[in-house]
Protein backbone atom coordinates (compact mmCIF):
# COMPACT_ATOMS: atom_id res chain seq x y z
CA UNK A 1 0.00 0.00 0.00
CA UNK A 2 1.66 3.17 -1.17
CA UNK A 3 1.08 6.66 0.15
CA UNK A 4 0.29 9.05 -2.69
CA UNK A 5 2.48 12.01 -3.44
CA UNK A 6 1.17 15.41 -2.44
CA UNK A 7 -1.73 16.33 -4.72
CA UNK A 8 -5.05 18.17 -4.69
CA UNK A 9 -7.83 16.65 -2.60
CA UNK A 10 -10.04 14.42 -4.74
CA UNK A 11 -13.76 15.18 -4.80
CA UNK A 12 -14.51 11.84 -6.43
CA UNK A 13 -17.01 10.04 -4.25
CA UNK A 14 -16.37 6.31 -4.08
CA UNK A 15 -18.88 3.81 -2.75
CA UNK A 16 -18.18 0.33 -1.38
CA UNK A 17 -14.63 1.11 -0.31
CA UNK A 18 -12.49 1.14 2.81
CA UNK A 19 -9.89 3.91 2.73
CA UNK A 20 -6.95 3.85 5.18
CA UNK A 21 -5.36 7.10 6.31
CA UNK A 22 -2.82 8.46 8.75
CA UNK A 23 -2.20 11.74 10.54
CA UNK A 24 1.47 11.38 11.41
CA UNK A 25 1.85 14.55 13.55
CA UNK A 26 -0.83 13.15 15.90
CA UNK A 27 0.31 9.50 15.75
CA UNK A 28 -3.11 8.60 14.38
CA UNK A 29 -4.20 5.96 11.90
CA UNK A 30 -7.64 4.98 10.78
CA UNK A 31 -10.10 4.13 8.03
CA UNK A 32 -13.15 5.61 6.36
CA UNK A 33 -15.76 3.21 5.04
CA UNK A 34 -18.47 4.08 2.52
CA UNK A 35 -21.06 1.44 1.63
CA UNK A 36 -23.60 2.00 -1.14
CA UNK A 37 -24.84 -0.74 -3.49
CA UNK A 38 -23.38 -3.49 -1.29
CA UNK A 39 -25.31 -2.58 1.84
CA UNK A 40 -28.40 -1.63 -0.15
CA UNK A 41 -28.47 -5.11 -1.73
CA UNK A 42 -28.22 -6.73 1.71
CA UNK A 43 -30.93 -4.61 3.33
CA UNK A 44 -33.33 -4.47 0.38
CA UNK A 45 -33.19 -8.22 -0.24
CA UNK A 46 -34.70 -8.99 3.17
CA UNK A 47 -37.10 -6.06 3.28
CA UNK A 48 -36.19 -5.25 6.88
CA UNK A 49 -38.22 -2.66 8.78
CA UNK A 50 -36.33 0.65 8.79
CA UNK A 51 -35.06 0.43 12.42
CA UNK A 52 -33.68 -3.06 11.81
CA UNK A 53 -32.12 -2.00 8.51
CA UNK A 54 -30.36 0.93 10.16
CA UNK A 55 -28.96 -1.26 12.91
CA UNK A 56 -27.72 -3.91 10.46
CA UNK A 57 -26.24 -1.16 8.28
CA UNK A 58 -24.28 0.11 11.28
CA UNK A 59 -23.07 -3.41 11.99
CA UNK A 60 -21.96 -3.81 8.36
CA UNK A 61 -20.00 -0.55 8.43
CA UNK A 62 -18.34 -1.48 11.73
CA UNK A 63 -17.43 -4.94 10.43
CA UNK A 64 -15.78 -3.51 7.32
CA UNK A 65 -13.90 -0.93 9.42
CA UNK A 66 -12.38 -3.73 11.47
CA UNK A 67 -12.23 -6.56 8.95
CA UNK A 68 -10.55 -4.58 6.18
CA UNK A 69 -7.53 -4.17 8.47
CA UNK A 70 -6.74 -7.91 8.27
CA UNK A 71 -3.50 -8.50 6.39
CA UNK A 72 -3.98 -12.22 5.83
CA UNK A 73 -6.54 -14.46 4.21
CA UNK A 74 -9.34 -15.07 6.64
CA UNK A 75 -12.69 -14.01 7.96
CA UNK A 76 -13.82 -11.34 10.40
CA UNK A 77 -17.26 -11.80 11.92
CA UNK A 78 -19.44 -9.57 14.07
CA UNK A 79 -22.26 -11.34 15.91
CA UNK A 80 -24.71 -10.25 18.60
CA UNK A 81 -26.95 -12.40 20.79
CA UNK A 82 -29.33 -10.38 22.93
CA UNK A 83 -32.80 -10.26 24.46
CA UNK A 84 -33.87 -7.22 22.43
CA UNK A 85 -36.23 -6.86 19.51
CA UNK A 86 -33.24 -7.59 17.26
CA UNK A 87 -31.93 -10.66 19.03
CA UNK A 88 -29.24 -11.55 16.50
CA UNK A 89 -26.98 -9.77 14.04
CA UNK A 90 -24.41 -11.62 11.95
CA UNK A 91 -22.01 -9.86 9.59
CA UNK A 92 -19.17 -11.66 7.80
CA UNK A 93 -16.25 -10.01 6.06
CA UNK A 94 -14.11 -12.45 4.05
CA UNK A 95 -10.81 -10.92 3.06
CA UNK A 96 -10.08 -9.15 0.93
CA UNK A 97 -13.50 -7.79 -0.03
CA UNK A 98 -16.59 -9.99 0.53
CA UNK A 99 -19.41 -8.77 2.78
CA UNK A 100 -22.62 -10.51 3.81
CA UNK A 101 -25.05 -9.95 6.70
CA UNK A 102 -28.45 -10.76 8.15
CA UNK A 103 -30.56 -9.82 11.17
CA UNK A 104 -33.13 -11.76 13.17
CA UNK A 105 -35.85 -9.82 14.93
CA UNK A 106 -39.09 -10.26 16.85
CA UNK A 107 -41.85 -8.37 15.03
CA UNK A 108 -43.97 -8.04 18.15
CA UNK A 109 -41.16 -6.60 20.26
CA UNK A 110 -40.20 -4.33 17.38
CA UNK A 111 -43.75 -2.96 17.16
CA UNK A 112 -43.67 -2.18 20.87
CA UNK A 113 -40.38 -0.30 20.43
CA UNK A 114 -41.49 1.78 17.43
CA UNK A 115 -41.06 5.48 18.09
CA UNK A 116 -38.32 4.94 20.63
CA UNK A 117 -36.36 2.37 18.63
CA UNK A 118 -32.67 3.26 18.90
CA UNK A 119 -29.81 0.85 18.20
CA UNK A 120 -29.30 0.47 21.94
CA UNK A 121 -32.94 -0.32 22.72
CA UNK A 122 -33.24 -2.70 19.77
CA UNK A 123 -30.26 -4.69 20.98
CA UNK A 124 -31.14 -4.85 24.66
CA UNK A 125 -28.86 -6.95 26.87
CA UNK A 126 -26.57 -9.76 25.82
CA UNK A 127 -23.17 -9.82 24.15
CA UNK A 128 -21.30 -8.75 21.05
CA UNK A 129 -18.61 -11.06 19.67
CA UNK A 130 -15.80 -10.19 17.26
CA UNK A 131 -14.26 -13.32 15.73
CA UNK A 132 -11.18 -13.63 13.52
CA UNK A 133 -10.71 -16.90 11.66
CA UNK A 134 -7.37 -17.30 9.89
CA UNK A 135 -7.93 -20.66 8.21
CA UNK A 136 -8.12 -24.21 9.42
CA UNK A 137 -4.43 -24.46 10.34
CA UNK A 138 -4.26 -21.20 12.26
CA UNK A 139 -5.69 -19.98 15.52
CA UNK A 140 -9.14 -18.54 16.02
CA UNK A 141 -9.49 -15.37 18.08
CA UNK A 142 -12.67 -14.08 19.69
CA UNK A 143 -13.33 -10.94 21.72
CA UNK A 144 -16.54 -10.43 23.69
CA UNK A 145 -18.25 -7.26 24.86
CA UNK A 146 -21.22 -7.28 27.21
CA UNK A 147 -24.21 -5.36 25.84
CA UNK A 148 -26.28 -3.66 28.49
CA UNK A 149 -28.11 -0.77 26.91
CA UNK A 150 -25.39 0.63 24.64
CA UNK A 151 -25.24 0.80 20.87
CA UNK A 152 -22.60 -0.55 18.50
CA UNK A 153 -20.41 2.56 18.63
CA UNK A 154 -20.02 2.44 22.40
CA UNK A 155 -19.63 -1.34 22.32
CA UNK A 156 -16.72 -0.92 19.89
CA UNK A 157 -15.14 1.67 22.18
CA UNK A 158 -15.48 -0.71 25.12
CA UNK A 159 -13.90 -3.53 23.11
CA UNK A 160 -10.82 -1.48 22.31
CA UNK A 161 -10.53 -0.21 25.90
CA UNK A 162 -10.70 -3.68 27.41
CA UNK A 163 -9.27 -6.07 24.82
CA UNK A 164 -6.93 -4.12 22.56
CA UNK A 165 -6.11 -1.24 24.93
CA UNK A 166 -5.83 1.11 21.98
CA UNK A 167 -7.40 4.58 22.27
CA UNK A 168 -10.04 4.46 19.54
CA UNK A 169 -12.91 6.57 18.27
CA UNK A 170 -15.62 4.98 16.09
CA UNK A 171 -18.45 6.78 14.32
CA UNK A 172 -21.21 5.02 12.37
CA UNK A 173 -24.09 6.32 10.28
CA UNK A 174 -26.83 4.89 8.06
CA UNK A 175 -29.30 6.69 5.83
CA UNK A 176 -32.12 5.84 3.46
CA UNK A 177 -32.17 8.12 0.44
CA UNK A 178 -34.73 8.71 -2.28
CA UNK A 179 -33.54 8.06 -5.83
CA UNK A 180 -35.16 7.98 -9.24
CA UNK A 181 -35.53 4.23 -8.85
CA UNK A 182 -37.04 4.42 -5.35
CA UNK A 183 -35.17 4.34 -2.07
CA UNK A 184 -31.70 3.04 -1.38
CA UNK A 185 -29.61 2.50 1.73
CA UNK A 186 -26.17 3.88 2.48
CA UNK A 187 -23.84 3.34 5.42
CA UNK A 188 -20.60 4.92 6.51
CA UNK A 189 -18.05 4.68 9.26
CA UNK A 190 -14.94 6.39 10.59
CA UNK A 191 -12.38 4.81 12.90
CA UNK A 192 -9.47 6.76 14.38
CA UNK A 193 -6.81 5.07 16.53
CA UNK A 194 -3.91 6.47 18.53
CA UNK A 195 -0.81 4.40 17.71
CA UNK A 196 2.37 6.18 18.83
CA UNK A 197 5.69 4.37 18.47
CA UNK A 198 6.23 4.52 22.24
CA UNK A 199 3.86 2.06 23.91
CA UNK A 200 3.60 4.24 27.04
CA UNK A 201 2.01 6.94 24.93
CA UNK A 202 -1.04 4.85 24.10
CA UNK A 203 -1.61 3.39 27.56
CA UNK A 204 -5.30 3.87 28.34
CA UNK A 205 -6.50 5.43 31.59
CA UNK A 206 -6.65 3.05 34.53
CA UNK A 207 -10.00 1.43 35.15
CA UNK A 208 -11.85 2.58 38.30
CA UNK A 209 -10.45 0.61 41.28
CA UNK A 210 -13.84 0.20 42.95
CA UNK A 211 -14.46 1.28 46.54
CA UNK A 212 -11.12 2.68 47.65
CA UNK A 213 -10.55 3.46 51.37
CA UNK A 214 -11.39 6.99 52.41
CA UNK A 215 -8.50 9.36 51.92
CA UNK A 216 -6.77 7.27 49.26
CA UNK A 217 -5.90 9.38 46.24
CA UNK A 218 -6.71 7.57 42.99
CA UNK A 219 -4.04 7.96 40.34
CA UNK A 220 -5.35 9.41 37.09
CA UNK A 221 -3.42 8.84 33.87
CA UNK A 222 -3.52 12.08 31.87
CA UNK A 223 -4.75 11.80 28.31
CA UNK A 224 -2.07 12.30 25.69
CA UNK A 225 -2.38 15.75 24.12
CA UNK A 226 -2.02 14.43 20.57
CA UNK A 227 -4.79 11.89 21.09
CA UNK A 228 -6.99 14.50 22.80
CA UNK A 229 -6.64 16.72 19.73
CA UNK A 230 -7.24 13.88 17.27
CA UNK A 231 -10.29 12.68 19.19
CA UNK A 232 -11.73 16.19 19.32
CA UNK A 233 -11.23 16.73 15.60
CA UNK A 234 -12.69 13.37 14.61
CA UNK A 235 -15.57 13.89 17.03
CA UNK A 236 -16.83 16.81 14.97
CA UNK A 237 -17.89 14.56 12.08
CA UNK A 238 -21.63 14.60 11.45
CA UNK A 239 -23.77 11.60 10.51
CA UNK A 240 -24.72 13.08 7.15
CA UNK A 241 -21.04 13.57 6.25
CA UNK A 242 -20.42 9.83 6.57
CA UNK A 243 -23.17 8.93 4.08
CA UNK A 244 -23.30 11.95 1.75
CA UNK A 245 -22.59 10.67 -1.81
CA UNK A 246 -21.55 14.18 -2.84
CA UNK A 247 -18.86 14.47 -0.14
CA UNK A 248 -15.82 12.39 -1.01
CA UNK A 249 -13.95 10.51 1.71
CA UNK A 250 -10.80 12.50 0.91
CA UNK A 251 -12.67 15.80 1.27
CA UNK A 252 -14.11 14.60 4.59
CA UNK A 253 -10.68 13.64 5.92
CA UNK A 254 -9.22 16.94 4.73
CA UNK A 255 -11.95 18.89 6.50
CA UNK A 256 -11.14 17.05 9.75
CA UNK A 257 -7.34 16.99 9.72
CA UNK A 258 -6.07 19.54 7.16
CA UNK A 259 -4.30 21.65 9.79
CA UNK A 260 -2.11 18.70 10.78
CA UNK A 261 -1.89 17.02 7.38
CA UNK A 262 -3.52 13.74 6.45
CA UNK A 263 -2.13 10.98 4.24
CA UNK A 264 -4.68 8.93 2.32
CA UNK A 265 -3.80 5.45 1.04
CA UNK A 266 -5.24 3.38 -1.77
CA UNK A 267 -8.91 2.42 -1.35
CA UNK A 268 -9.79 -1.24 -0.85
CA UNK A 269 -13.02 -2.33 -2.60
CA UNK A 270 -15.91 -4.02 -0.80
CA UNK A 271 -18.62 -6.11 -2.45
CA UNK A 272 -21.71 -7.95 -1.33
CA UNK A 273 -21.14 -11.67 -1.79
CA UNK A 274 -22.33 -14.84 -0.11
CA UNK A 275 -20.17 -17.92 0.28
CA UNK A 276 -23.06 -20.41 0.08
CA UNK A 277 -22.82 -22.96 -2.75
CA UNK A 278 -24.51 -26.23 -3.64
CA UNK A 279 -21.40 -28.08 -2.47
CA UNK A 280 -21.30 -26.31 0.90
CA UNK A 281 -24.99 -27.00 1.53
CA UNK A 282 -24.58 -30.67 0.58
CA UNK A 283 -21.64 -30.99 2.98
CA UNK A 284 -23.74 -29.39 5.71
CA UNK A 285 -26.67 -31.77 5.11
CA UNK A 286 -24.35 -34.77 5.28
CA UNK A 287 -23.49 -33.80 8.86
CA UNK A 288 -27.08 -34.55 9.97
CA UNK A 289 -28.30 -38.01 10.86
CA UNK A 290 -30.56 -39.88 8.41
CA UNK A 291 -33.52 -39.31 10.74
CA UNK A 292 -32.81 -35.59 10.93
CA UNK A 293 -32.69 -35.40 7.14
CA UNK A 294 -35.99 -37.29 6.89
CA UNK A 295 -37.53 -34.71 9.20
CA UNK A 296 -36.45 -31.99 6.74
CA UNK A 297 -38.31 -33.47 3.76
CA UNK A 298 -41.12 -31.22 2.60
CA UNK A 299 -44.48 -31.98 1.02
CA UNK A 300 -42.80 -32.08 -2.38
CA UNK A 301 -40.53 -34.90 -1.23
CA UNK A 302 -37.38 -32.79 -1.32
CA UNK A 303 -35.13 -31.10 1.25
CA UNK A 304 -35.34 -27.35 0.88
CA UNK A 305 -32.64 -25.04 2.26
CA UNK A 306 -32.75 -21.23 2.15
CA UNK A 307 -29.59 -19.26 2.94
CA UNK A 308 -30.19 -16.77 5.73
CA UNK A 309 -27.71 -14.35 4.18
CA UNK A 310 -28.57 -14.20 0.48
CA UNK A 311 -32.05 -15.84 0.56
CA UNK A 312 -31.06 -18.28 -2.20
CA UNK A 313 -33.29 -21.38 -2.04
CA UNK A 314 -31.98 -24.79 -3.02
CA UNK A 315 -33.76 -28.14 -3.29
CA UNK A 316 -32.08 -31.50 -2.82
CA UNK A 317 -33.22 -35.05 -3.47
CA UNK A 318 -33.05 -36.94 -0.13
CA UNK A 319 -31.94 -40.07 -1.96
CA UNK A 320 -28.57 -38.55 -2.79
CA UNK A 321 -27.77 -38.62 0.94
CA UNK A 322 -29.62 -41.80 1.95
CA UNK A 323 -29.93 -44.15 -1.02
CA UNK A 324 -32.69 -46.68 -0.57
Amino acid sequence: MMAPASRPVSDLGLDDVSIPFSVEPLDVRGRVVRLGPSVDAILARHGYPAPVARLLGEAAALTVLLGSALKMEGRFQLQTRTNGAVDMLVVDFDTPDKLRAFARFDAQLLAQAQGGATPATLLGSGHLAFTIEQGEALSRYQGLVALAGQGLEEAAHEYFRQSEQIPTLVRLAVAESLTGAGTSWRAGGLMVQFLPEASDGRRPPDLPPGDAPEGVEIHQTPEDEAWAEARALAGTVEDHELVDPLLSSERLLYSLFHERGVTVFDPAPVREACRCTDLRIRDMLRQFTPQERRDMIGDDGRIGVTCEFCSTHRDFDPREFDPE
